[in-house]
């Protein structure tokens, strides 16, 4: 295939997709190869046009109104605006617009990278994080044994008990869980306003580790070793097609291996388009300082 070749398939391409009717405000990352140079090496350079390419995967991008003259385009945007559903994506024939597909491929793409990536060892590095591992050995590893994940191995089992407070009351456990983007995304901001909640309330807390390869119940045996009198894990949830950075806070008094799924209480859904990080970490600190309060967690706290 020769270089002209190459030049009349984008197009084509471009032209199927009805760029040029489009605000240009509105063009997507998918059409990228209309600004780029390539040569027979497949090698390519941007030009100047790709700043005013939009990211597909944004909340921004997936309010946009697909459906030609909306009978209430109105009420189409306030629905759009209440829910990340994909809703209002029309079609072309019996199939969805090119851009659907591709906004959909695009964030299955981000949802896919975030399960396999791991955090950054920088970021751990900054904040003092004690770095431990559980018994998994990789990422496969890690998805098919999620038993595995809850437990951590010789070498993290004896850093824990030498550089780790003894008998904190409340033991903080990181962990990169499914996503390790929503760990990059809001560990910072969550982390620096939970603690500064825990301050206020003079609530000692033991040193911070983070968990590589973790599941949720691996919490409950750092805080025994420990003999904290409770736990809180900061786990990157299983990401989706709406958000790759959701995080989680698991919370629970008296952490011990085997301990119940119910005595865990929960707060959910921290990211950009959710509990906001600082808000969350504010929150957070307040219902850890009911649980050792009331010495319980879970279905065993008084609402």
């Amino acid at each position: 295939m020769n270089e002209e070749m190459l030049r009349e398939i984008v197009k084509s391409v471009i032209s199927q997709m009805d760029i040029d009717k489009q605000p240009k405000e509105s063009n997507i990352a998918a059409t990228s190869s209309a600004n780029t140079n390539c040569n027979m090496n497949n090698t390519c350079s941007e030009t100047e046009d790709d700043e005013d390419l939009v990211d597909i995967t944004s909340a921004e991008f997936s309010k946009k109104i697909n459906v030609p003259n909306p009978k209430d385009e109105k009420a189409l945007r306030q629905f759009k605006s209440a829910t990340p559903a994909r809703i209002g994506v029309w079609r072309t024939g019996d199939r969805p617009l090119v851009e659907t597909m591709l906004c959909f491929r695009a964030d299955h793409a981000v949802a896919i990278d975030s399960v396999f990536s791991t955090v950054d060892e920088k970021l751990i590095d900054e904040l003092n994080f004690i770095k431990l591992q559980t018994k998994v050995n990789s990422k496969d590893e890690h998805i098919t044994r999620p038993d595995l994940g809850r437990e951590l191995n010789e070498e993290s089992m004896k850093l824990l008990r030498e550089k780790c407070i003894k008998n904190p009351q409340i033991q903080v456990v990181v962990c990169d869980g499914l996503s390790s983007k929503a760990i990059e995304a809001n560990i910072k901001d969550v982390l620096a306003a939970f603690m500064q909640g825990l301050s206020v309330y003079n609530i000692k807390v033991g040193t911070p580790v983070f968990v590589k390869y973790g599941r949720v119940g691996a919490m409950d045996v750092i805080g025994e070793a420990l003999n904290a009198e409770a736990a809180i894990m900061f786990v990157g949830e299983r990401p989706g097609l709406v958000t790759a950075e959701s995080m989680s806070a698991y919370m629970v008094y008296n952490p011990r291996k085997g301990a119940p799924e119910a005595e865990r209480t929960v707060l959910s859904n921290i990211h950009s388009g959710g509990t906001p990080t600082v808000e969350a970490g504010a929150h957070i600190a307040t219902i850890m300082k009911r649980i050792l309060d009331e010495k319980a967690s879970g279905i065993n706290l008084k609402k």
